[in-house]
């Protein structure tokens, strides 16, 4: 059992099966008990479940803490909060995602559950491949951190661009190479169906996974955004992939109630766009004040402010005006 304590990436191989175990369970009473049979899942219970696996992630953070101690704790909360985040304006892309290809909202939850499996090991072979990087050519983290500045000027200066999701050259790919049904075929992926042309039985995809492979597109579009965010706040591989995935674990949940309400977040990119460039910067600030880094503690609570500032701003200017106010508007 010796091989257990060996270390992985600097952390113990015991550890690292302990997370994947908690993931794999997770995964597993989603699909397997609480989404069994295809339902539309509402606001309440996408809460609800988003308020568990929050929960769950934030629980671990404890467990971090427990074994290693009170800044690699306060480290992976700042991960996990970055890191879910920014992966809510992909919120916004997967709901365009679903549109397009007219998927219902009881089918929605099998392509955002299955599509975790390929998160965990396309984010996998990205974070090892950056930790790996780092570890060589520290140097890379001031190139991570002046990406992540001009990522986050250039977010502010798009605006409310919207994603295209026909002119996708992925999408193009895929349909040049590959038989499609033009209408879905329950929860399937795949079906078998007569070839007009020649008889034969051949398998034809679905649009149910021309959505998932576009949600998987995205996700690695966003994760060229979000992994080196998450490298300028800690390059400890086991805290970067713990935080990446337990964020995205619980955003595919929150995914329902934020899709009913995406119309209400129209400042929160603006709000992420601020994350990126204070990531980005406080590396260069802390070399410029002299400092081995920016506390994680500070870091983890201006990352709460802008969030929370752009999250009320959203919805104080696009609440509803009162029926009186809006009546005397329109009077005059």
């Amino acid at each position: 059992m010796e091989f257990l304590f060996a270390n992985v990436l600097g952390t113990p191989l015991w550890l690292w099966a302990a997370f994947i175990g908690i993931v794999v369970l997770l995964l597993a009473f989603d699909l397997g008990v609480l989404h069994r049979d295809a339902h539309e899942i509402g606001v309440r219970e996408s809460l609800l479940l988003s308020a568990f696996y929050i929960t769950i992630g934030l629980a671990f953070g404890g467990w971090v803490w427990y074994l290693r101690g009170q800044e690699d704790a306060v480290l992976y909360w700042t991960g996990f909060v970055v890191e879910k985040s920014l992966a809510m304006d992909n919120v916004f892309v997967i709901a365009m995602i679903f549109a397009y290809f007219g998927i219902p909202r009881a089918y929605q939850h099998r392509v955002l559950l299955y599509g975790i499996l390929g998160v965990i090991v396309l984010r996998g072979i990205m974070i090892g491949a950056g930790a790996a990087i780092v570890d060589q050519y520290s140097w890379v983290l001031y190139i991570f951190a002046a990406f992540l500045i001009f990522t986050g000027v250039k977010m502010l200066s798009a605006g409310h661009s919207e994603y295209d999701v026909a002119s996708s050259p992925v999408l193009k790919f895929v349909r040049k190479r590959m038989r499609v049904t033009d209408t879905l075929h329950g929860q399937r992926f795949f079906v078998r169906e007569v070839d007009s042309k020649t008889g034969k039985i051949v398998t034809a995809a679905t649009p149910l996974f021309l959505a998932l492979v576009m949600v998987e597109f995205a996700d690695v579009i966003f994760a060229v955004d979000s992994i080196p965010a998450i490298f300028a706040i800690t390059t400890d591989p086991f805290l970067v992939y713990t935080s990446n995935l337990f964020a995205i674990l619980g955003l595919r949940a929150l995914y329902f109630a934020l899709a009913a309400m995406v119309h209400r977040f129209v400042y929160l990119k603006h709000a992420l766009s601020l994350v990126l460039i204070f990531i980005g910067s406080k590396i260069f600030l802390a070399d410029m004040l002299g400092l081995a880094k920016i506390p994680p503690a500070v870091s983890l609570s201006v990352t709460l402010a802008l969030l929370a500032g752009g999250i009320i701003y959203s919805l104080m200017k696009t609440r509803a005006p009162k029926p009186g106010i809006e009546q005397a508007q329109t009077e005059v």
